[in-house]
């Protein structure tokens, strides 16, 4: 249950909220949650085209809050919310992100707001 709780407190809670901070529990989750949706709509998808549709919809629906939260996470980091460019930088740029990414969080405040007190007060 955690999972959908979080991807409910990513989606329909912080949508585009692209400041403060995310702990990597929000981020990763999310992520997670994101990963087997998509995964079960492209193997839907192939059997028939209303399936493929959907799942571009779904897309579409989760690149905003997709963005959003690993700029959160970043800023958890105590970085830039630029940093997503790395990922440009072929093969590299995407395995220092996912170090970035997996990096635990500034303990305290940082420039970007107070730690994230994560789901227990969220919801």
């Amino acid at each position: 249950m955690l999972m959908v709780e979080y991807f409910k407190l990513v989606v329909f809670e912080r949508y585009a909220q692209f400041t403060g901070r995310a702990g990597r529990a929000e981020y990763w989750w999310f992520f997670l949650a994101n990963l087997i949706v998509s995964v079960l709509f492209n193997a839907l998808g192939r059997a028939t085209a209303l399936f493929a549709l959907i799942g571009l919809l779904y897309s579409l629906a989760l690149l905003i809050p997709g963005i959003a939260v690993a700029i959160r996470r970043l800023h958890d980091t105590g970085r830039s919310g630029w940093w997503l460019l790395i990922s440009l930088v072929p093969i590299v740029g995407i395995i220092v992100l996912i170090v970035f990414l997996a990096t635990e969080g500034d303990p305290g405040a940082n420039e970007y707001g107070p730690p994230d007190p994560g789901l227990a007060t969220a919801i």
